[in-house]
């Protein structure tokens, strides 16, 4: 099947595919990802190895649109977690020292304002 990668032309089959990232140890996931055999590869990895060319010249996008058309799998980036954010205008210092290292904590009710008597 012909691809296009960083604008060169590419005629790449699946079993050729298979046989070039046979034995090659894949990088740490961080991103998104193609799977080759029961390997989790990162995109860019797979196509430095195909290609032959440096990473920063090719998008990952044109190796999942061409791996996908192989039939590869491909998995998108793992959602980013972020924390809860509690106001810290409730929380004690102690409290707030806690859930900086990630335990949870339960504010502390706020003291209602005591309205001004006019004498």
């Amino acid at each position: 099947m012909r691809c296009v990668i960083a604008r060169f032309p590419f005629d790449l089959t699946k079993s050729g595919v298979l046989e070039t990232m046979k034995g090659v140890k894949p990088e740490p996931v961080t991103g998104q990802s193609v799977i080759i055999g029961r390997r989790h590869y990162p995109v860019k990895q797979v196509g430095r190895v195909i290609t032959r060319q440096d990473p920063r010249d090719f998008s990952a996008g044109e190796v999942l649109r061409s791996m996908a058309q192989l039939g590869f799998t491909c998995r998108a980036a793992p959602p980013v977690r972020v924390p809860a954010v509690v106001p810290s205008a409730v929380l004690s210092p102690l409290q707030r020292a806690s859930a900086m290292l990630g335990a949870s904590v339960a504010p502390v009710a706020p003291v209602p304002a005591v309205p001004a008597v006019a004498v």
